[in-house]
């Protein structure tokens, strides 16, 4: 069976993983979201500018899709459940960032680009729960 080419998720890894790559080597860096959010509230931290000026673009560049028309899937799923539920899991993912020692897109994109041992098993952590959640979500709740 052929299905069709998602061209939108082609164009979104490309550009984070050039995002990626020019974070790297213009101020070398790694792009893990975690990381650059967490260091934003460290004290005595002299590299706050490149943190904020990482995340407005990932902002301004959401705001610009918008803006020209991209529709994003709907948020119904999630704003089904209650509030308590989203905010127990998105501390859940800060905790599990805080063992992992970074995030999906720091170990995921630029780990396994770098081939670093350490970034290959918590991807492949992070996939295995994330796969067992949804199991247990749709067929076991």
């Amino acid at each position: 069976m052929l299905s069709g080419i998602p061209w939108e998720s082609l164009l979104g890894g490309m550009l984070l993983g050039v995002s990626a790559s020019l974070l790297l080597m213009m101020n070398g860096r790694i792009a893990g979201i975690s990381g650059i959010v967490s260091g934003l509230f460290k004290w005595a931290n002299d590299d706050v500018a490149w943190r904020v000026f990482f995340i407005l673009g990932m902002v301004s560049a959401g705001v610009l899709a918008f803006w020209a028309g991209y529709a994003y899937p709907s948020l119904d799923v999630a704003t089904e459940g209650a509030l308590g539920h989203i905010v127990i899991a998105g501390l859940l993912v800060g905790a599990g960032t805080t063992l992992g020692n970074g995030c999906t897109s720091g170990h995921g994109i630029c780990g396994i680009g770098r081939l670093s041992k350490r970034s290959i098993v918590a991807t492949a952590v992070f996939m295995g729960v994330a796969m067992i959640t949804v199991f247990v979500r749709l067929h076991v709740l």
